[in-house]
């Protein structure tokens, strides 16, 4: 399929990427949803970008706001209203079972670009490498790539925090302004 046919699904692990670029202990950074969205589309012609978090909370109405603005899909997971602000926010079984409901469903899409690097992906990883439905693998940093996906060809993987995709997808700091 020409990539100008391609029509690609990204799914994205909300607090994996979090974790991973802003919450990084070392070299923290903030990624540009906008910008992130407009790489996705440009480099993987992805149609459609799933954002996958644990559970709302009122105080992060202005986070859910950007990510929509930026042009994905906000999925949360389902709590009973006990547990909510007490569970963690795990959205990974609810990835999976997404993508493996439109795979299911035959829908009309190419390929999968997954963003996180939790292990618990690492079977999905494998069947849709199997299934030719698998394009790539966004690793937030090296340091949350699971070792489960050692053994996985370059070609199905690349890192957030390289220095290519960085400057691409990151938030641009002001020239000239104070406490930079």
């Amino acid at each position: 399929m020409e990539k100008e046919q391609a029509k690609n699904l990204a799914f994205i692990d909300g607090q994996n990427l979090y974790m991973g670029t802003a919450k990084k202990e070392t070299h923290p950074w903030k990624i540009d949803l906008a910008r992130f969205r407009i790489y996705l589309e440009q480099k993987y012609n992805v149609v459609k970008v799933y954002y996958f978090l644990g559970y709302v909370q009122e105080t992060n109405q202005d986070l859910y706001e950007e990510i929509q603005n930026a042009g994905f899909v906000l999925v949360f997971r389902e709590h009973n209203p006990v547990m909510l602000g007490r569970k963690k926010g795990n959205v990974d079984s609810d990835i999976i079972f997404h993508i493996m409901k439109k795979l299911y469903k035959q829908e009309d899409f190419h390929k999968i670009i997954l963003v996180s690097g939790d292990g618990d992906y690492k079977l999905l990883v494998d069947f849709l490498i199997e299934e030719n439905k698998f394009e790539k693998i966004l690793f937030p940093n090296k340091k949350f790539a699971s070792s489960l996906y050692k053994k996985l060809g370059s070609e199905y993987f690349d890192y957030l925090e390289n220095k290519d995709i960085k400057d691409k997808i990151g938030v641009k700091k002001e020239k000239g302004s104070l406490g930079n």
